[in-house]
């Protein structure tokens, strides 16, 4: 014999439901909040007072950063307006994750011939290249180059 369906099941029945959908959303979000560091500067209005001044600066440097990646080394070529390898007085590289930190990368370059080498081991995916250089003059490069590594799935 099958029970009587009352208006206190059908509330016990709509608040689970509800609760249940409340509580996986709270949870994906307080997940997503914790893994995504979700910023490029600490401080947007103290980079924005001098963000203009810096942009025209590195803009006329006029630079080009081109990665190439192997396997096995990471390879950057860095070239000023007329195509010659740019003087580069200091170069910081951070390669990571663009949705977390915990695989950021800082490899140790050397310099020879006009490339910059370094031995790194990437995992398939998406990475992001974090450049900074300083030219002669203490003009900081600054540039982010997504690079992807693997095969990818069309």
């Amino acid at each position: 014999m099958a029970r009587e369906l009352t208006g206190r099941h059908v509330l016990l029945i709509t608040l689970a439901a509800f609760g249940t959908i409340i509580a996986v959303n709270v949870f994906m979000a307080v997940k997503a909040v914790g893994t995504f560091p979700g910023l490029e500067v600490k401080n947007s209005y103290v980079a924005s007072q001098t963000f203009d001044r810096e942009r025209a600066a590195q803009q006329a440097l006029d630079w080009t950063v081109t990665p190439d990646y192997d396997g096995r080394e990471l390879v950057l070529v860095i070239r000023d307006a007329q195509g010659n390898p740019a003087p580069v007085r200091t170069l910081d590289v951070t390669i990571g994750r663009p949705t977390h930190v915990r695989e950021d990368q800082h490899p140790a370059f050397t310099y020879a011939g006009g490339l910059f080498r370094a031995p790194l081991h990437l995992a398939p995916g998406l990475w992001n290249i974090h450049l900074v250089a300083t030219a002669p003059d203490g003009t900081v490069f600054r540039q982010r180059i997504d690079h992807y590594h693997g095969n990818r799935v069309n």
